[in-house]
């Protein structure tokens, strides 16, 4: 498999470390169940867009996605040296642009990537940001960057300021798919609410989980 055009790269934890700030609400095996659903919804959004011409994901065990999904090795170092390796990766590979996304983006849809890729097009990066304008979900950029990531906390003023240091100036994307992601107990109502009856399971999950407290 050869990289070429734009290639979209999903970090992956372990499915024993993935959202670990829901174990309070969740139990493992439906909170590993969301995460792998999720992972799905991301994939297929990324499948149906127009502007991603493949598929990689970078995490530290397997991840079943299809065979034309590209795994990389995650070097083990923190999520921003896994977003490197794997943008190293498909850059050395012959990929000449890149969509950094989570996986945790259960409304994203083919629209929204091509939004995000768009408006990257334009200015040269793109941003998309959490709803609160704290986190960043995706990003968009040329291949190679001197782009350095910053995932964590406040990573979106964090990546703003770093392309202010490379001289870009970067295009906002906004839009529900790219700004929702699944990270506290109150986003898992609205998952719930919207994402569809692949999710209904969370809603005895939770119900269960808050009887074993209780009881």
């Amino acid at each position: 498999m050869t990289p070429q055009g734009c290639w979209a790269l999903i970090p992956v934890k372990t499915r024993s470390a993935g959202k670990g700030r829901l174990a309070g609400v969740l139990a493992p095996a439906p909170r590993q169940r969301m995460a792998r659903l999720m992972l799905e919804d991301v994939a297929r959004a990324l499948g149906d867009a127009e502007s991603i011409a493949g598929i990689a994901v970078v995490s530290a065990e397997a991840v079943e996605l299809g065979e034309r999904v590209l795994h990389l090795d995650d070097p083990g170092a923190g999520l921003n040296a896994a977003v490197d390796a794997g943008a190293a990766a498909l850059a050395s590979r012959g990929a000449t642009e890149l969509v950094v996304l989570h996986g945790d983006l259960p409304l994203l849809t083919a629209a929204d990537v091509d939004a995000l890729v768009a408006a990257g097009r334009e200015t040269g990066l793109a941003l998309a940001p959490d709803r609160d304008n704290q986190g960043t979900n995706a990003i968009h950029l040329a291949l190679p960057s001197a782009f350095r990531f910053h995932f964590g906390a406040m990573s979106f003023a964090r990546h703003q300021a770093e392309a202010t240091l490379i001289g870009k100036t970067p295009a906002i994307v906004k839009r529900a798919g790219l700004g929702f992601d699944v990270d506290e107990p109150r986003d898992l109502q609205r998952l719930i609410a919207e994402g569809g009856s692949r999710y209904a399971f969370l809603l005895d999950a939770l119900t269960d989980m808050t009887f074993q407290k209780t009881s």
